[in-house]
């Protein structure tokens, strides 16, 4: 599952059940904010309204204060917690330009894009676009959650006639792209040829496995991406960048029953062209663009949005090739740009300007050229990640264009990307070769400083002078040195706090306010969550699973056990050989192995069901369902050395000891 996709589905759940203790109040901005955040009310083009316009353009009405809920009546989405973005003016505690972002993505309801192409925004922090064919709809991105997409397509009901949905479009593999699909359409539907699920090459193996093998720690760092524990407020979460946040539930997911293969390909889907162009690699590893060409529409999916995007997302993720995305949006403008009247992404507001639709193009394009390209120049000079970030200022002539600012990746964490990409995380110096471990390191570097009493004094005064980065750097160390330091954590917090509101990117800022809020209060308590909706454990395949399981194997407690195992799925005529030695967990698909130790045989639902919990093996074992063969005992000997991952580890201050 990829994640956006895994971290989408536990930021959901986490919104949905996480009960935490009052608060301690924000602290106002200081003065060097204050001082910083105004600064930019002259360099950048705030009289400039088109934005708005379009966003406002084509408006037809809206479900009751963009509130969805569930069937249960709690609320699954609600824009009502942002009405403190009504103001034009920004607070002293949210950067003015992401203020204006933040108040473009409350903009809600059904709009009309043009003639048959409509897009149903602000109910998820994505998209839907609805495209009507000769008798049905063509449903491009069905939202992050099934009760999300339902409401969109009701309430395009409420203004066009009701046609039933005969296609949905997967854009890319990411939930907040495909999640709601069952809102839309059933299985039954698509067994029966009602419907047509079409998406990019490779969409099911990265929509399911990606965040598989490191989901958890994934799914936890992007709680600070994504914000889901700050309390909307003007200190607090104000926005995603891409949108305003994660709608709650679990996300589904329906396979493709169309797959485009071919970089450049067409498709009649209900008397509507549609022109496909892949795009492997970019801001998901299967994504593709659509072109409208009855409707002069070009939809270009996640990658080029109103916003400069990750190459490298906070959450954690493979590296994205900024010089691929950038080809791919070269050849989009080549193929479609003089063919292109209005256009749109499933995120933000359209361009209705054919002109400023090309130069849009032709900006990000260059954007993520600029970026690779110029980060590869300084590190062939020998720079480091850091000092690349610290030098890399917006392409020229591209300074004031609202489209490439850093709402969402930022120039700074997406050099250190393309530094990544190429060369890794160790920058040759030997020195970093192989460093202290973190708390050790910690603690020296305080001794070297003098003591915690001496730094905590240093760090104040730099405090008072605004040297919020470094502040947090240093105190960070006294943190990892001694978590149980008060005065330490709430300097931290502080200069974090300060950071977050200075911040022009939504996902810089909810990561500095949750790590000021969980130095506070410390970690999150709540527990049980997974990663994995039903739906998309189905689309797992088993050399993931097993993959899982070797991860899941704790090396220590394994040192010295020899294993043998046979796992038989016969609904999948699949039996999978498992070799337990050196402390490593190995697999091949074969034949069973006459000589394990032991076997199970069971099908491929059992299995779903009990990794999601929703059965126990014991219980599994009593009904039948799993039989064993061979010396049970070796079974629960396993069993006994798999490691279960906590949703809620430590960030900002050491973890426990595994």
């Amino acid at each position: 599952m990829h994640l956006k996709s895994a971290a989408l589905a536990l930021l959901a759940a986490v919104a949905a059940t996480t009960a935490q203790a009052a608060e301690p109040a924000p602290a106002d901005a200081t003065s060097a904010t204050r001082t910083a955040n105004a600064g930019l009310l002259d360099k950048l083009p705030f009289a400039d309204k088109r934005d708005f316009e379009d966003a406002a353009r084509g408006f037809l009405g809206s479900v009751p204060g963009g509130e969805i809920r569930a069937a249960d009546g709690r609320v699954l989405w609600s824009q009502q917690q942002f009405d403190f973005l009504k103001g034009e003016t920004a607070p002293a505690t949210v950067n003015p330009s992401l203020w204006r972002q933040a108040r473009l993505n409350t903009f809600h309801g059904l709009f009309r894009v043009t003639d048959r192409v409509y897009q149903v925004r602000g109910l998820d922090v994505a998209n839907m676009t609805i495209v009507e064919g000769d008798s049905g709809l063509i449903v491009v991105d069905a939202l992050t959650i099934p009760e999300a997409a339902k409401a969109g397509l009701e309430l395009y009901y409420a203004h066009r006639p009701r046609k039933p949905v005969v296609a949905v479009i997967y854009t890319h593999a990411h939930a907040d792209h495909f999640g709601g699909v069952r809102g839309l359409i059933s299985d039954a539907d698509v067994a029966a040829g009602k419907a047509v699920v079409i998406a990019p090459d490779g969409f099911m193996a990265h929509a399911t496995a990606e965040n598989v093998l490191a989901g958890n720690a994934m799914s936890r760092r992007a709680q600070y991406q994504f914000g889901p524990l700050l309390p909307p407020g003007e200190r607090g979460l104000v926005d995603t960048g891409l949108g305003k946040t994660v709608s709650r539930g679990a996300p589904g997911l329906i396979a493709p029953t169309d797959v485009i293969a071919k970089p450049f390909d067409t498709r009649r889907v209900d008397g509507v062209d549609i022109e496909f162009q892949l795009a492997p690699g970019s801001e998901s590893p299967a994504e593709m663009h659509l072109y409208f060409p009855q409707f002069r529409v070009l939809d270009m999916a996640e990658n080029a949005t109103r916003t400069m995007h990750n190459l490298y997302t906070l959450r954690g993720a493979e590296v994205r090739d900024g010089s691929a995305w950038s080809r791919y949006l070269g050849e989009a403008l080549q193929r479609y740009g003089d063919r292109t009247d209005v256009l749109i992404a499933q995120h933000h507001w359209p361009t209705f300007d054919p002109v400023r639709a090309r130069e849009l193009l032709a900006n990000q394009r260059d954007l993520y050229k600029y970026v690779n390209d110029q980060s590869l120049r300084l590190a062939n000079q020998g720079l480091k990640p850091a000092d690349i970030s610290a030098m890399l200022k917006p392409p020229p002539g591209l300074e004031q264009d609202w489209a490439t600012r850093g709402y969402y990746g930022t120039l700074s964490h997406n050099a250190k990307a393309v530094y990544q990409k190429y060369l890794g995380w160790y920058d040759a110096n030997p020195a970093n070769l192989d460093p202290l471990p973190t708390v050790e390191q910690a603690k020296k570097t305080i001794a070297y400083m003098g003591g915690s009493k001496a730094v905590l004094k240093r760090a104040r005064a730099d405090y008072a002078q605004g040297e919020y980065r470094w502040v947090a750097q240093v105190t960070s160390q006294l943190v990892f040195a001694d978590p149980a330091d008060r005065e330490a954590r709430e300097l931290s917090a502080a200069a974090l706090e300060q950071l977050g509101y200075q911040a022009e990117s939504a996902i810089w800022r909810n990561a500095y306010l949750t790590g000021a809020k969980e130095l506070r209060e410390g970690a999150p308590t709540q527990a049980g969550l997974t990663t994995l909706s039903a739906d998309v454990l189905k689309g797992v395949d088993l050399p993931t699973f097993f993959d899982f399981l070797g991860v899941r194997l704790n090396g220590e407690r394994a040192a010295g056990k020899r294993l043998l195992m046979n796992w038989t799925f016969p609904d999948r005529n699949e039996t999978y050989v498992l070799n337990l030695e050196h402390a490593a967990l190995t697999w091949l698909k074969a034949d069973p192995e006459p000589k394990a130790d032991v076997s199970l045989v069971l099908d491929r639902a059992t299995l779903d069901a009990v990794t999601l919990k929703q059965l126990t093996l014991p219980e599994a074992l009593a009904a039948g369902r799993v039989r064993v063969q061979g010396d049970p005992r070796r079974l629960v000997e396993f069993l006994g050395l798999l490691d279960d991952f906590s949703p809620t580890f430590p960030i900002v201050e050491p973890p426990a000891a595994p």
